[in-house]
């Protein structure tokens, strides 16, 4: 697998809950590596063009609203395997169905409400990281 970046989103209700400190120290204590992060306030443009894979599906209004409901913090991530172990470290989506230890265990509110966004693969990382951050402000 080697070294990898990924894209992680704190979501507005982590960022409103004053969760933002605690994930990003968890995640570091974790073993990711901080590359560029931002605080930012989605368009529901914006949101939608971000999560357009998911046109398609019956969540997909209520995700585009609740992301442009206030501010959310991309952050690049690095380390060994990023983009699978971001999304074990992170947990299920579903925080009752989350193992312990994970961040939507621990800082979620419900499936919804599920404090932060991880790429699901390589592919898609690489893209999301572009969607937020150019060349330069990734270190």
């Amino acid at each position: 697998m080697g070294i990898q970046r990924t894209l992680a989103i704190i979501k507005p209700d982590a960022v409103a809950g004053g969760k933002t400190g605690k994930i990003l120290a968890h995640l570091e204590a974790a073993g990711f590596r901080l590359r560029a992060m931002s605080m930012t306030h989605l368009s529901e443009r914006e949101a939608g063009e971000f999560y357009a894979v998911h046109r398609d599906r019956p969540f997909y209004s209520s995700l585009v609203a609740f992301m442009s409901s206030g501010p959310c913090i991309p952050v690049v991530l690095e380390g060994e395997g990023a983009v699978e172990r971001l999304r074990e470290v992170i947990g299920a989506t579903d925080p009752l169905e989350a193992a312990p230890g994970t961040v939507r265990r621990l800082f979620a509110e419900s499936k919804e409400r599920n404090a932060i966004h991880a790429s699901d693969s390589e592919e898609n990382a690489r893209k999301e990281v572009e969607f937020f951050f150019r060349g330069r402000d990734l270190l």
